[in-house]
């Protein structure tokens, strides 16, 4: 037999596992329902995933190396002084990152179909297939069979509905994008920014990136808040107006951010990844790298188990993606979670998160952390430093919070 899967969704996630599956050799149809897509996304991806997935210098936009972290009294810290002369991170337009990412998948063999799926018939017993139901580009509503099914279509998975999946709390980003004069976007050549404070978000931060020829601003905040976003994001507009004077909006977006995993992220021989299944980081909000890097281990797992396609994976075959991906990353999303729970509760705390960001002790364990997706330890001494260095910005913060 030669084992057929399909996945759902054609953005990184998407891409990533439908390329891992093709180049083993296995029949994958890969689902996008909107090829020129433009994903609302700050667009930021780090160094590792360059390498990692192999992604050509031509559709990163800009090289950041320096970064501005300002606190709700405006304080600024500059931080990017630990990065070494190759490291960076990348900024990209995700119209030409998942367009770059679902061709080459297409290329090295998966199929690629323009469509929308609005069903899936599952079966009844362990051996049949599953039947996906889909609209073409055109119109016409056709069916297709497989094995195995991939969900990756984001925080609004029709995939996650069909499988009971359950539901989980999520974020709402706001983002304009704005092309600036020439001499205001010169600021930004290797610059982004980072605001926080109740003004511009309660919950989260507010950014400033520079793209190819604009600057995304934006921000987020809890599901809770959502009514608030466009007094948020004027909040982050007011913040940054003398940086953004003369700016024309040419693009305005916005789109839900999962806040943590769904009850059920593999069910039967359904497995869902990224946004779908919730991978998105407290804290950073950052989405890109771990959503291909689920869907690539997920196929990984798939490959494996089927022995190269020759056997149909089991529920339990599966789970031993979820099993890896927790063992890999469960310790990166906890210190996260523990970081967003301890300074992004209010003014005073945010005071103290930017006045740490000043320490290159702090600036060197945070950015490779970032930069290389690992929990970076510290040695004792730098760890105790830090942390006599936290208590003591908590409390001063209390003092600079307007």
């Amino acid at each position: 037999m030669s084992l057929r899967v399909a996945v759902v969704g054609g953005g990184p996630a998407g891409s990533s596992a439908a390329e891992t599956l093709a180049k083993a050799g296995i029949q994958t149809y890969l689902f996008e329902r909107k090829l020129d897509n433009a994903k609302p996304c700050g667009g930021a991806i780090p160094l590792c995933m360059v390498s990692e997935f192999d992604l050509p210098p031509e559709i990163i936009d800009r090289r950041v190396r320096k970064m501005k972290m300002i606190s709700p009294s405006n304080i600024e810290v500059n931080i990017g002084h630990t990065l070494k002369e190759h490291e960076y991170i990348g900024m990209c337009r995700r119209e030409v990152l998942d367009s770059f990412m679902r061709n080459r998948a297409a290329a090295l063999g998966a199929n690629l179909i323009n469509g929308t799926v609005f069903k899936l018939e599952q079966p009844i017993t362990s051996d049949q297939p599953y039947t996906l139901h889909y609209v073409q580009e055109d119109g016409a509503v056709q069916t297709l069979e497989v094995d195995v099914v991939i969900g990756a279509d984001g925080a609004n998975s029709r995939i996650a509905k069909e499988i009971d999946a359950g539901d989980y709390n999520y974020a709402i980003a706001y983002q304009e994008r704005i092309r600036l004069p020439e001499d205001k976007m010169a600021y930004y050549n290797e610059l982004a920014e980072m605001y926080v404070g109740d003004d511009v978000s309660p919950d989260f931060y507010a950014w400033v990136f520079p793209k190819y020829d604009h600057v995304a601003v934006g921000t987020g905040t809890m599901k809770v808040n959502k009514d608030r976003i466009r007094e948020l994001q004027a909040g982050i507009r007011h913040r940054a107006a003398a940086k953004l004077e003369g700016g024309q909006i040419i693009k305005v977006e916005a789109h839900p951010i999962p806040e943590h995993p769904r009850p059920r992220r593999v069910v039967g021989r359904v497995a869902l990844v990224g946004d779908a299944a919730g991978t998105v980081t407290k804290s950073s909000g950052e989405g890109i790298y771990f959503a291909a890097k689920s869907a690539r281990l997920c196929a990984e797992t798939i490959v494996e188990t089927s022995n190269g396609g020759r056997r149909i994976p089991t529920e339990a075959d599966l789970k031993l993606y979820l099993k890896r991906w927790d063992k890999a990353y469960g310790m990166t999303y906890l210190v996260l979670d523990l970081l967003q729970r301890v300074f992004y509760r209010s003014d005073a705390t945010r005071e103290a998160f930017v006045e740490m960001c000043s320490d290159l002790d702090v600036q060197k364990l945070t950015f490779d952390s970032y930069l290389y997706k690992t929990v970076v330890p510290a040695n004792p001494l730098v760890q105790l430093k830090i942390t006599a260095k936290t208590i003591g910005s908590l409390m001063r913060g209390n003092a600079l919070a307007p």
